[in-house]
């Protein structure tokens, strides 16, 4: 396999309700939510009631790949090429992520080791670092 494309992510910015998992990214560190008194650790993505008793706890950046599919655009020629892999991970943690994959050389096989990296969303400061999974 050649390398995928690396297209620019789409510009992320925060809010109040994203604050402190982009803090977490901005650090490297990918953040879940866990449910205080359980230990019942949520996707980031997962939203909590205001007055829930929830709080952010790093997770190990690791997990390993459930699915994923290349996605194909076209160049400048108007030839079809790949331009970037999305995939779903299961997080170590349990969780599953929605992310992008960034492979080099070799194709991504369902069950394959990965690990987070984080990427600048955009060139401009007021953008945030997101996570990205990585074959180990």
């Amino acid at each position: 396999m050649t390398a995928i494309l690396s297209i620019p992510l789409a510009p992320v910015r925060r809010d109040a309700q994203t604050a402190d998992f982009f803090d977490g990214t901005a650090r490297g560190e990918l953040l879940l939510r866990e449910k205080i008194g359980t230990g019942e650790l949520l996707a980031p993505q997962t939203a909590v009631p205001d007055d829930a008793d929830y709080r952010w706890t790093p997770a190990s950046g690791r997990g390993r790949i459930i699915s994923w599919t290349t996605v194909y655009g076209r160049n400048a020629e108007g030839t079809v090429v790949p331009q970037h892999i999305l995939a779903v991970v299961e997080l170590d943690e349990g969780p599953w992520w929605w992310t992008r994959l960034v492979v080099e050389d070799r194709e991504p096989v369902t069950g394959a080791s990965v690990h987070a990296e984080f990427h600048k969303s955009g060139d401009a400061d007021e953008y945030e670092y997101v996570p990205v999974f990585v074959l180990d």
